[in-house]
């Protein structure tokens, strides 16, 4: 078999051996990663590891490495919502498999290991502010997956279809899909004290989560449909905009994700705290512990 070289339009390498956007070079990532939406976070994961031993900033992409309790790791930074995760985890899983040198694909897959760390709002009533909730299952709105070969394999279809169904869903947007996490990862790192839960990734944070500023919604019974759907014994448990890519994603490239969020809000009685810092602090310590 002919062998593929991936063009420099195709992946980009800046002059110094690194990756395009990430800023980061192959021999920097580690096989243990944490993934945060805000920057500044990446700094608090930080304060935990023995040393560090490399620190990048690219646009909204913080990046620091190091070790915690004498193994590598590293933090980075995706930004907000899932066309970034579809940056991060292709350039991720090309540090990981592609020889920079070559451009071809490494003989041997290289597995990692991702754990994103996130905040959401709860669309079920007896979530409280502070439940740390797994996205067990991820319902992408983004349509991220949908552009990649071997999307269904990776879906649950039935599950997809059924929501659907249940909600009405427009045939304007993007179709839904609905990917698991890695499952020894979930186990790993949930434990017994973390709700594994059903979560949507949205692809924004107004219109596309039902909320109503100044502009009306074209289906503002959404939230109030989705709040009812059941598949079994599943129901949707909470929103937030980058599960869904990253747990797909890392799928068809043979890696382990999966998202972790504290709920700062519920969507169903309207109560929200902006003073979630110190719950997304615990829920880094206990992270860090179990990855």
């Amino acid at each position: 078999m002919e062998k593929k070289i991936i063009a420099p339009s195709e992946l980009i390498i800046n002059p110094d051996g690194s990756v395009f956007h990430l800023h980061l070079l192959p021999e920097q990532l580690t096989d243990r990663i944490i993934l945060v939406g805000d920057p500044a976070r990446v700094n608090i994961v930080a304060e935990h590891f023995d040393s560090r031993t490399f620190e990048v900033q690219s646009r909204e992409f913080h990046t620091i490495g190091g070790t915690f309790k004498g193994k590598p790791i590293m933090c980075l930074s995706h930004g907000i919502g899932p066309d970034n995760i579809d940056i991060v985890i292709n350039e991720l899983d090309a540090l990981a498999n592609i020889d920079f040198t070559t451009r071809e694909e490494r003989p041997t897959h290289r597995q990692l290991s991702m754990v994103r760390i996130g905040t959401s709002g709860a669309l079920q009533p007896e979530l409280i502010v502070g439940t740390p909730v797994v996205a067990e299952k991820a319902i992408g709105f983004d349509g991220v997956l949908n552009y990649y070969a071997g999307r269904n394999m990776v879906a649950d279809l039935e599950f997809e279809h059924a929501f659907c169904e249940a909600v009405g869903w427009n045939p304007l947007w993007a179709k839904p899909y609905v990917v698991d996490a890695h499952n020894a990862l979930v186990d790993q790192i949930a434990g017994k004290d973390m709700v594994r839960g059903n979560t949507i990734s949205a692809v924004g944070f107004y219109g596309p989560q039902g909320r109503e500023l100044r502009l009306p919604l074209a289906n503002p019974d959404l939230n109030r449909r989705i709040e009812e759907f059941r598949f079994g014994d599943r129901k949707v448990t909470n929103y937030e905009m980058e599960s869904a890519p990253l747990q797909g994603l890392a799928h068809l490239m043979g890696h382990r994700a999966m998202t972790v969020c504290s709920i700062i809000a519920n969507r169903m009685n309207h109560n929200a705290t902006p003073n979630y810092k110190s719950a997304i602090r615990d829920l880094i310590a206990t992270v860090l512990e179990r990855i």
